[in-house]
């Protein structure tokens, strides 16, 4: 006896017919929708539910559901999950609100030995705490749920932001005085007198420049196989030098040596250099931070010798950002440092000597913008 269908025909006029087509072959739909145009086409073209099933590599309740929506409800609410009513909430407001408080306060404040919470820890912080704190609906909270309420509060107390406090409350003068510094050297610039009156120094020091050498020889790109050089992850440790640098703020051109240290010593013989270099009419100006080398007894003492020589404008605590040197560092860090490996810490120094050279081939003259216009010279 032939196979008889139970439930009713579905007849799709053209129009719906193109809809679920066009849904069954496309590739922007969600799987769900998908899947369902598929089952609703086969079942309007007569085919039975298991063979549907078999198909689509689902189970037969699964279209029988599908179907029995698109009989009841219409084709295309078939397609999509019904609304439900949801679980209700049980977390009240004030849960919520004394839940936040704590993920404001730290952990260590509390009683424990972290410094930052996560989801876990305090979840299991307000399952001990919360019928002492007013609010049994917390009691079977999970990590979760504490991400959700955390995250539409926008709190996020697994995370460290830094921030600079200013600690100079000379800060505005320090930093008018450096700026006055950048205003004058820009007139001289417009002057382009051959013997300026005031050569103006931007300096700074670069310590910890670490010598790093390779235990395996590094393997070079082949095309077609390894786009990338190809390094062995260890390495051995040959030490450190420092760079002592300056930046001819007229001419552009970087006058730096390297040492071992920054000591007062190192300074002292980064200012004799400085003291030979230019005339002994013209007045060295060196824009530097309040490193103790920088004002030392021995570099004092060597400033006493040649009176009225140096001038010194120091920039504010935590205001090194003012010092234009230090974009200088800032490329050579992206440039000759980056990946840098050598054989000797000696290498490592004839490298650095040879990138000034570089850079002093062509001269770059660094223009300061920042607070310009609000700096006066009368």
């Amino acid at each position: 006896m032939p196979f008889t269908r139970q439930r009713a025909e579905l007849i799709l006029n053209s129009e719906t017919q193109a809809t679920i087509e066009e849904i069954s072959k496309s590739r922007t739909e969600s799987a769900s929708r998908v899947e369902r145009a598929k089952m609703i086409l086969a079942y309007a073209e007569r085919t039975p539910v298991s063979a549907i099933a078999r198909e689509l590599s689902t189970n037969r309740p699964k279209v029988e559901r599908c179907i029995d929506k698109a009989l009841q409800l219409g084709v295309l609410t078939a397609l999509d999950d019904l609304p439900r009513p949801g679980k209700p909430t049980v977390i009240t407001p004030e849960a919520r609100a004394w839940l936040i408080s704590v993920a404001c306060q730290k952990p260590k404040g509390l009683g424990y030995p972290y410094e930052l919470w996560t989801n876990r820890l305090l979840a299991k912080h307000a399952r001990q705490h919360c019928e002492a704190a007013g609010h049994p609906s917390l009691l079977h909270i999970n990590r979760g749920t504490v991400s959700k309420i955390l995250s539409k509060s926008d709190v996020r107390p697994h995370k460290v932001v830094y921030y600079l406090e200013r600690r100079d409350p000379e800060f505005d003068h320090k930093m008018a005085q450096v700026l006055h510094v950048y205003k004058e050297v820009q007139l001289l610039q417009q002057q382009k007198a051959d013997v300026p009156p005031v050569a103006t120094i931007s300096y700074d020091e670069k310590p910890g420049i670490q010598a790093i050498a390779n235990v395996a020889p590094d393997l070079p790109p082949v095309p077609g196989k390894h786009s990338a050089i190809a390094r062995d992850r260890e390495y051995k440790r040959l030490g450190t030098v420092s760079l002592l640098a300056g930046i001819d703020l007229l001419t552009g051109q970087v006058h730096g040596i390297v040492a071992d240290r920054h000591r007062s010593r190192e300074f002292i013989e980064y200012l004799k250099i400085l003291d030979a270099m230019y005339p002994k009419e013209t007045t060295v100006r060196l824009i530097l931070d309040n490193h103790s080398a920088h004002i030392s007894k021995e570099t004092r003492r060597f400033l006493t010798s040649i009176p009225q020589r140096f001038e010194f404008v120091f920039t504010p605590k935590h205001g090194s950002w003012l010092n234009i040197i230090e974009s200088l560092f800032a490329k050579m860090a992206k440039t000759l440092l980056k990946a840098i490996r050598v054989h000797t810490k000696n290498e490592l120094t004839e490298r650095i000597q040879q990138w000034l050279q570089d850079i002093n081939e062509s001269p770059v003259i660094f223009r300061w913008k920042y607070g310009l216009d609000s700096i006066s010279l009368k």
